[in-house]
């Protein structure tokens, strides 16, 4: 790859290798190296800008789970090492709750749940990150209702006017990389089941999911078959069953000794103003950012992971309603 690191064989391998670089073997300086100065981080939760706010993180993070894991499950990616490329990085996380921290006080709960992340790399540096945790998994797993999470985080971090604001397109940072992916087949099939469920054909699920597919969804949701599949879809578009659908990113690939597979960045933008997921429609303006992967099979979609960050969502909704 050129201007990478000749260690790295490819461009999964590097991104897949680097993780496990900074997280596990403690190589947090090389954060200096890895990532631009500059760097963009848009998370649910908040938008940084500079490496120095994503070295701060990522210690604060392995003080409060020093045995953190990072699994990469899968790397779907597109663009040229010359041009730059985009990852889109699945990972299963594993991490004890030892320190104090974020999470508050230290309750030495075992902890399993996903992480989506798409970044950009070029000349051996990513410049630009867009990043979803499974929120809801993580604090479900220390005893909290991610809405009563959501009402505490805000009260700990100094109230409605002081408190971290979550990531919107009015608070969004410009970075380097204006790439939408590539043009795929596999990734163009699985924007337009996606456009059809957030269009309320619901039917498109039992015309293009294999009848036993796997799915993967916030909360360390696991499902098997067609309703989990209906279920989540429904529940999120009927919270918010105004609001503008858009996707932002699209990669599909063929890849020797995988199924076909998509990665697709989207996001919905609009008012709480419908009964789904998110309880009693309180009208508040919200801008949830999900990341979805797909495998594809020859009985359709086989493998479905999506996460969004609802304790984020939540955030806003309070945030908006001043039900604090």
């Amino acid at each position: 790859m050129k201007g990478f690191d000749p260690k790295f064989k490819d461009f999964p391998d590097y991104i897949i290798g680097i993780t496990k670089e900074i997280w596990e073997d403690r190589g947090i300086a090389t954060l200096h190296h890895y990532y631009a100065p500059d760097i963009v981080v848009r998370s649910p939760g908040s938008v940084v800008v500079g490496n120095q706010g994503v070295i701060a993180a990522t210690m604060a993070t392995l003080a409060e789970f020093p045995d953190r894991t990072l699994l990469g499950e899968d790397v779907i990616w597109s663009g040229t090492p010359e041009e730059g490329m985009l990852s889109s990085h699945r990972l299963l996380s594993t991490a004890t709750h030892l320190g104090d921290g974020a999470y508050g006080k230290a309750t030495g709960k075992k902890l399993v749940y996903r992480i989506l992340a798409d970044c950009h790399a070029i000349n051996n540096q990513i410049n630009d990150e867009w990043l979803i945790r499974d929120q809801g998994a993580i604090v479900q797993q220390m005893g909290w209702d991610p809405k009563e999470y959501a009402r505490d985080l805000i009260a700990r971090e100094g109230g409605p006017e002081a408190c971290a604001q979550p990531y919107t397109p009015a608070n969004d940072q410009p970075g380097p990389y204006k790439g939408r992916g590539n043009d795929n087949e596999w990734g163009q099939k699985y924007a337009d089941i996606l456009n059809r469920v957030m269009s309320a054909d619901l039917s498109v699920i039992s015309a293009e999911y294999d009848r036993a597919v796997q799915s993967e969804y916030p909360r360390g949701t696991t499902g098997h078959s067609w309703a989990p599949v209906d279920r989540f879809w429904m529940g999120l578009r009927a919270s918010f069953p105004n609001a503008e659908f858009k996707i932002q990113h699209q990669i599909g690939r063929d890849d020797p000794m995988m199924p076909p597979r998509a990665a697709i960045r989207w996001s919905l933008h609009g008012k709480h103003d419908g009964w789904g997921v998110f309880g009693t429609p309180t009208g508040a303006e919200v801008f949830v950012l999900g990341i979805s992967h797909a495998e594809f099979g020859p009985w359709g979609l086989r493998r479905e992971y999506t996460l969004f960050d609802e304790t984020s969502v939540w955030k806003q909704i309070l945030l908006k309603t001043g039900d604090l």
